[in-house]
Formats: structure tokens, sequence, C-alpha cells
């Protein structure tokens, strides 16, 4: 007995159509397929690794495992209410202001002033603009030893005071049980600065001549054209570095460890650190889980206005 051919179905049983199948198989065959079938397992990973971690840790810091032996008791915001209770968390939140204030201003402000310098086309701009980003490339450890060597209090950067008569101006710079901060910010700041360079530099180039032109014309001189003209243009970079610079300022924790770790009365420790520390070396796994939590938070008050502000700027 001859078996009967089975039709196509749609989503109901019903067959169908030759309409239907024809859009089907074009849009097997479109782009919005291919870019679907391209972008899942990304999507995926990200959503595992990333955003499910994330879940995980807030799960972590509501639970007792503060041990080695793992407990998932329900605790709710008991791991909360001893970390903002703690005094080495209160002295962590200090020195991120500190360290924010310092990094953030000297990456801002010297990234602009020299792609200013480089945006008028000096000779040999290319071999300048190398040297000047080149720090970016090497690693925090390595800056972190390298400008541990040239604070010691003894030699590095304070004999070059010593050798211009300056032998009374001898700081302990990252070894100051209340600033040393402040000279953590200066290592950071030399490694960045550069690529922050690099976003003025590329928005300097961006803005056409015509304007500097026109404000030339109206009688503006070179300080008034940066301040009516090019500084107001620059502020989605300058948002974006903002955003950068208080990033890495709310995670740095490889150049800390390399050049002082907490320091004398934790001058440098960094919430990074302390959530290392608690984590790793104490076993405090829900402790840890809290300080990553709300390193998360602080991060969202960066990230939500900027993915803002770029969603509004597509829209336009």
């Amino acid at each position: 007995m001859a078996h009967k051919s089975i039709p196509a179905t749609g989503e109901r049983g019903v067959a169908a159509s030759p309409i239907t199948q024809k859009r089907r198989r074009s849009w097997l065959r479109s782009d919005m397929f291919i870019a679907v079938l391209v972008l899942t397992p990304s999507i995926i990973a990200v959503a595992l690794f990333i955003y499910g971690f994330i879940g995980w840790t807030f799960y972590m810091s509501t639970v007792k495992w503060n041990s080695q032996v793992p407990d998932f008791t329900f605790v709710g915001l008991a791991n909360w209410e001893r970390l903002f209770s703690d005094r080495r968390f209160h002295i962590d939140l200090r020195n991120l202001v500190y360290y924010a204030a310092g990094f953030m201003t000297q990456c801002i402000v010297f990234g602009f002033i020299i792609a200013a310098l480089l945006d008028q086309k000096i000779k040999g701009e290319a071999i300048y603009r190398t040297i000047i980003i080149f720090p970016f490339a090497v690693s925090g450890i390595v800056t972190g030893v390298a400008w541990r060597w040239l604070m010691q209090p003894s030699t590095g950067i304070n004999l070059l005071f010593a050798k211009i008569g300056l032998e009374n101006f001898q700081p302990t710079w990252n070894s100051h049980p209340q600033y040393g901060m402040w000279a953590v910010s200066i290592a950071a700041a030399w490694q960045f600065t550069g690529y922050v360079m690099a976003l003025y530099l590329a928005g300097l180039r961006g803005i056409p001549n015509e304007l500097r032109e026109a404000a030339a014309i109206d009688g503006a001189g070179t300080f008034a054209t940066y301040r009516h003209v090019i500084i107001p243009l620059l502020m989605p970079v300058t948002f974006t570095a903002i955003v950068l610079t208080g990033m890495n300022s709310i995670r740095v924790f490889d150049l800390v460890s390399a050049m002082s770790g907490s320091g004398p009365a934790f001058a440098t420790d960094t919430l990074a650190f302390y959530m290392f520390q608690s984590t790793f070396g104490a076993y405090r796994y829900s402790l840890g889980a809290a300080i990553g939590s709300f390193m998360i938070f602080l991060s969202a008050f960066l990230i939500v206005p900027y993915l803002m502000s770029m969603r509004g700027e597509v829209e336009r």
C-alpha cells in the first residue's frame, strides 16, 4: 500500500501554503537569520559567564558561607550589615575617593593638553604619539613594580629632589599613612593618560576646520576657541573618559598589589584588594561576594547614564 506524502504544516497543524513556505525559505536565507545564528553563541556565553555569575555573586552575598566549608544558609542582608559597619570598608571608600579624584583628574587634564599639542600637526607626531601611548600596553603589575622602585623614600625620585637642592622635600609617596593613595594615582595616570590622549586626539581630528575658521573670523583667540567651541564639542569624549577612568578607579587591583598592597593602616587598600583577601585569604566567601556586589552597584552609576546617552545619540 502506497503511503501518502505528509504535507508541511503551519503553527496550528494546518497545511502551510506555498506562500508561507516561500517566506520561511526566504527568512532562512536572510541576513537576519545569519546574524542571529552567529550572535547566539556569544549571547549565551555573555548571559552565562557574565550576568549569570553576577547573579550568583549577589546570591552568595545573602548566604552564610564564611569558611572553607560551603554553607548556603540564607542570612538575608547580614553580610551587607557587617560590611557597612567594617572600619576597613570605610577606609577603602575614602581611598576610592582619593584615588578617583587624583587619577581621573590627571588622565583627563593631561590627556587633553597632550592631544591639543599633538593636534597642532607638529613634526614627528607619530613618534610622540607612540611614546605617550606606550605605557598603556604595559601591564599593571610591571607598572606597579617600576613605580615602587621610583617611589622608594631613600632612592628613586627623592634622589632627584636632593640633586636640585630640595633635600628637605623627601615625601614618603605610597608609604604615607594618609595620602599614599595619591601617589598610587600618579603611577596609574602615567599608564592610562596615553589612552585618554588618543580619545581626545580622535575627537579633535573629527572637528571640522570650518568651525575653527568661523571662530577666528568672529575674533575668538585660541583660548576662547577652545573654551566656547572645541571643549563643548568634545563633551561626549570627556564623558567617555570619565566612565573609563571611573571604572578603572573602582576595580583597581593589580597596580596596588604590586606597589604596596594594603599599605600602612590600609593607606592604599582598595575594594578589589579587600575582596580578594576576604575571599581567597580569609575564606569569607559571602563577605567577598558582598564587596563585589557593592562594586557592581558603584559601576552601575557610571554605566547606566553612559548607555542612556549612547542610546540617545543613536536615536538622533
